[in-house]
């Protein structure tokens, strides 16, 4: 269930999957020559675009999975392959490659990048959409989902603080100290991956519940 007691383990998680401090110099690249106010005014319209994205994958989800026939567990254990792999990308630094080639990609002059690349695939991507259809699977209640688009709307605003805050956090991090935090969120959601993978196999009964989490 999430619930209050959860709220910051949820927030963690979607925190550790969208990766702010990581987005920040993509952000910074794909502004690059731009005034300050048309800078912010791109970076907000991003996180508002990934709002929504996400929001609409929080509340149909899972009646699209449903309507194709697959089932939370099975999701569960899908969706904690795929965070397993990004935790994997994130520790030997194949996601920020990926997500430099991604941004590169929209970095023509005069083009807008707040919904491609930034919004789609850069903030709301295929970990964080993973994640909130997993989170939205376990809620019990129109409570639960409420906290699910907190924490989401949380993350967001995390994301427009580095973007804001971005020439400021690449002098004091620089890329090294960047690599150093993706590499220990990177460890964390490589542990956080298996849980859900337990917490589906627990649900579809192949394993017994000694072996499932929180």
């Amino acid at each position: 269930m999430i619930g209050t007691i959860a709220l910051v383990p949820a927030f963690i998680t979607l925190f550790i999957v969208i990766d702010p401090p990581a987005l920040a110099p993509l952000y910074l690249a794909l502004t690059q020559g731009m005034a300050g106010r048309e800078r912010l005014m791109i970076g907000l319209r991003a996180c508002i675009v990934a709002g929504v994205l996400l929001l609409v994958f929080l509340l149909l989800g899972e009646a699209v999975l449903a309507s194709i026939g697959i089932t939370m567990p099975a999701f569960r254990i899908a969706g904690g392959i795929l965070l397993f792999l990004t935790a994997l990308d994130m520790l030997f630094e194949r996601r920020q490659k990926r997500r430099e080639g991604n941004a590169g990609e929209g970095a023509d002059p005069g083009h807008d990048p707040s919904v491609f690349p930034l919004a789609v695939p850069l903030i709301a991507g295929p970990g964080a959409i993973t994640t909130v259809i997993l989170f939205a699977g376990r809620a019990q209640g129109a409570l639960d989902l409420a906290v699910i688009a907190l924490v989401t709307a949380a993350n967001l605003g995390m994301v427009l603080v580095f973007f804001a805050a971005a020439p400021v956090v690449e002098r004091v991090l620089g890329r090294v100290g960047i690599n150093v935090v993706t590499r220990v969120l990177g460890m964390l959601l490589a542990a956080l991956a298996i849980q859900f993978i337990l917490d589906g196999l627990l649900a579809s009964g192949l394993i017994g519940a000694g072996a499932g989490g929180a």
